[in-house]
């Protein structure tokens, strides 16, 4: 097998910062003093680094070191390589939310967004006031994917029924919701024969062909009429409230749309089981710290006020 970066493996990569120190105070003795090491022991580190590179890299002018023509050349890399690794390899500040301006990406939906959000900010915006979120709508759910390339911190959604946890991923249960239905203000009671009768408006984030009401209804024997179908939920309440149709919808949402909508919220007339919002993270984080205090916040927020 080919060897990966031959050269640095044939060279001590600690006598980069000697050749750095001697460039930039043209000084062996001052050069000592930073490294914390005798002058003899820099000048037998830089005897070895100009036989390994084939080039006396130095030579005295008086009391200085001046550089030769390709020490001149090398010196920016060395410098730029060096900085880059200390900046890298030093150990992560403490996450501190009162004085931090991390950015959380976040994969949400209409749902956690209306939900969780407008609590969450009105919670953070005295002790956390730096924080910024960059909150990202996914073709699917629950952006297993993208959490395991850290392209995002968190996930906000649903568990998807018959799919194995991840070994890698974090789940956390969140809170609970239950689907109702809402209809134009004129309806005032919804029996199941009601709901087989009627049209409907179904939301779907996905693009998916069946949602939790359908696979429910099929699971009984039955079909409903689905005659619009839309991506997001801004604009079904007002659909719904200027025409017959009924849309089956999380009682969280039921209830912050009726603020603004005209619609009614009425009892689905048959079992739909209440379903878990998760929040999803990865195991090996880059922000385990912050991403730890996050979830810790967003399971202390009252969902669904403000």
């Amino acid at each position: 097998m080919k060897s990966m970066h031959p050269t640095l493996r044939r060279h001590d990569l600690n006598l980069l910062p000697v050749f750095d120190a001697v460039f930039r105070h043209r000084s062996v003795r001052l050069a000592a003093e930073e490294l914390s090491v005798s002058t003899s022991a820099l000048s037998h580190a830089l005897s070895r680094l100009r036989i390994f590179l084939q080039d006396p890299l130095f030579y005295r002018e008086g009391h200085r070191m001046c550089p030769s023509v390709y020490a001149c050349q090398l010196a920016p890399s060395v410098a730029s390589a060096l900085c880059s690794l200390n900046q890298q390899l030093s150990p992560q500040p403490a996450f501190d939310p009162a004085t931090s301006d991390a950015c959380f990406q976040i994969a949400i939906t209409d749902y956690t967004a209306f939900c969780v959000f407008p609590a969450l900010i009105h919670a953070l915006q005295a002790s956390a006031p730096g924080l910024r979120f960059d909150l990202r709508y996914l073709p699917h759910s629950p952006a297993l994917n993208e959490l395991l390339a850290g392209e995002i911190d968190l996930a906000l959604g649903f568990s998807v029924p018959g799919e194995a946890a991840h070994p890698e991923l974090d789940e956390t249960d969140w809170f609970e919701d239950e689907y109702v239905v809402i209809s134009h203000v004129n309806r005032t009671s919804l029996s199941f024969d009601d709901y087989l009768a009627a049209r409907h408006l179904v939301v779907t984030p996905w693009n998916e062909s069946k949602g939790v009401i359908d696979l429910q209804l099929e699971g009984q024997g039955y079909r409903r009429k689905v005659i619009m179908k839309t991506p997001s939920v801004l604009s079904a309440p007002f659909i719904v409230a200027q025409s017959d149709l009924l849309m089956a919808i999380p009682r969280l949402v039921a209830n912050r749309l009726k603020q603004a909508a005209d619609i009614a919220i009425l009892a689905l007339p048959f079992r739909v089981p209440a379903f878990s919002v998760k929040i999803y993270s990865h195991q090996r984080s880059g922000k385990r710290e912050a991403t730890d205090w996050l979830k810790k916040v967003l399971q202390q927020v009252r969902v669904g006020e403000h």
